[in-house]
């Protein structure tokens, strides 16, 4: 697509350097990766990623979604992931764009275009779906983004402008395929942030053990639709959701804060240091020491994200 393309140059000139960079236009990143990376663990926030070259896939659960510039995804909710760059190299790095998406802003918007109806062929919104899909980028998602983007260049135009091109995005995905997913989003009320609330009271509580009865309370919902909706959004339990949350904040420490294992374990809730080092090998593929040394230097550890 030629929307791509030019997104793809503009990229070329703004990022020089592989990692992922914040601008300064608010909620707005740029991704570059000069080679593929290793399998990523990550909290992916809500957010939209638009890859404009390379491949790259993300790994919720056992389900495997692989997208590239012809695609993009949305995540609408914090979301335990896999990621890896698949395809990217010196000449032709991987570049992708990271739009995180604002509640308050997607409901304003909602309730100014009368988008809350649901429409033919999006289905029922009485249920939460998975909150990670990929689908095919518009022509007009990508003039949009690109016209956000290019607002680098012109910094002094910022301020003005960006808001307006932010707004043009989320109306168009508010208007495509995954509509009804954002409309969720945007409703207190909806199955979606039902669970984003239990999925909220975990990521504060992480390191404490929780009865299903406190959760669903937390939810408004009962445990057994608690657990129903859980699992469709996040493809996972919510004692799974924290048993990640746990061993993925244990690696951090461990590798930020120079931890040990054992006390690493422990400050994520974990009272047995050799049930800490199992499941740690089971997520991670290795022991806690070796995988550390192993992403020492991995300079692709925050492209998860993207």
């Amino acid at each position: 697509m030629r929307q791509a393309d030019e997104l793809a140059a503009l990229l070329g000139r703004l990022v020089t350097l592989d990692g992922v960079h914040q601008t300064a236009i608010p909620r707005l990143a740029l991704i570059r990766s000069s080679q593929p990376t290793e399998p990523m663990h990550g909290l992916h926030l809500p957010a939209l990623c638009i890859i404009v070259q390379g491949r790259k896939q993300v790994m919720l659960g056992e389900q495997i979604y692989l997208y590239d510039r012809t695609h993009y995804l949305v995540v609408s909710v914090d979301l335990p992931i896999i990621g890896q760059v698949v395809e990217a190299s010196t000449e032709e790095p991987y570049f992708s764009v990271r739009l995180d998406l604002d509640p308050v802003q997607l409901s304003a918007l909602m309730l100014e275009s009368k988008s809350n109806a649901t429409k033919p062929g999006e289905g029922s919104q009485s249920g939460a779906g998975p909150g990670l899909a990929v689908n095919p980028a518009a022509p007009e998602l990508l003039d949009a983004m690109l016209r956000l983007v290019r607002l680098l260049e012109t910094p002094h135009d910022i301020a003005v402008l960006a808001p307006l091109a932010e707004r043009e995005i989320l109306y168009r995905l508010m208007n495509g395929e995954q509509a009804a997913r954002l409309r969720q989003i945007a409703t207190a009320e909806s199955k979606l942030q039902q669970v984003n609330k239990a999925i909220g009271w975990i990521r504060r509580n992480y390191d404490k053990t929780f009865s299903i009865e406190v959760l669903a309370s937390e939810a408004s919902m009962s445990p057994s639709a608690l657990h129903q909706h859980f699992k469709a959004v996040t493809a996972m339990s919510p004692l799974q959701y924290q048993k990640q949350l746990r061993l993925q904040e244990a690696r951090r420490l461990i590798l930020g804060a120079a931890l040990d294992a054992a006390s690493a374990g422990f400050r994520v809730g974990y009272e047995s240091p050799s049930q800490f080092s199992r499941e740690y090998r089971r997520l991670f593929g290795a022991p806690p020491l070796r995988d550390v040394a192993r992403l020492r230097g991995a300079s692709a550890l925050e492209m998860v994200g993207a």
